[in-house]
C-alpha cells in the first residue's frame, strides 16, 4: 500500500472514531457532527480505494461521483448504493442552520458508514 493509500485510511478513520464518538456521548452529543463525520469516512475510503486504483479522485465531496468511480473498478460496490444515498446529504447540510440531526439520524447514517467501511476497506491495496 502506498504511502497516500495509507493516508487516506488515516484520515477516514479518524472520522470513523470520530462518528462512533459523538453518536456514544453522555453529555452534550452532537448528532450534526456524527453524520458529518460518517459521511466523511465513506468519501475517504472511496477516494483511497481509487487511489488504490491509480485514479486521481476528483476534488468532491458527491459520493455519488465517487461511488460511480469505483463502480469502474469493481462491480460489488453496486451493494452498498443504499448507504451512499444515505450519506450524501450529509456533507453539507447538516453543517449548517436549517437542519439539525436527531439521534435517529445519527444512528443511521454511523450505520451506513459501517456498510461503505465493511465493504471497501478490504478492497483496497
Amino acid at each position: 500500500m502506498n504511502a497516500i493509500v495509507a493516508e487516506w485510511i488515516e484520515k477516514a478513520e479518524g472520522d470513523f472514531n470520530s462518528a462512533q464518538r459523538e453518536l456514544r456521548a453522555r453529555r452534550k452529543p452532537n448528532f450534526d457532527a456524527a453524520c458529518f463525520h460518517s459521511q466523511q469516512c465513506a468519501e475517504k475510503y472511496f477516494k483511497a480505494f481509487l487511489v488504490s486504483r491509480r485514479v486521481e479522485p476528483p476534488l468532491t465531496h458527491n459520493l455519488f461521483e465517487l461511488h460511480r468511480l469505483c463502480l469502474k473498478h469493481d462491480g460489488t460496490f453496486e451493494m452498498i448504493q443504499p448507504s451512499v444515498e444515505a450519506l450524501n446529504v450529509f456533507a453539507v447540510v447538516v453543517r449548517y442552520p436549517g437542519m439539525s440531526a436527531k439521534k435517529e439520524d445519527a444512528r443511521f447514517a454511523v450505520r451506513a458508514m459501517f456498510q461503505v467501511r465493511d465493504l471497501v476497506r478490504p478492497k483496497i491495496k
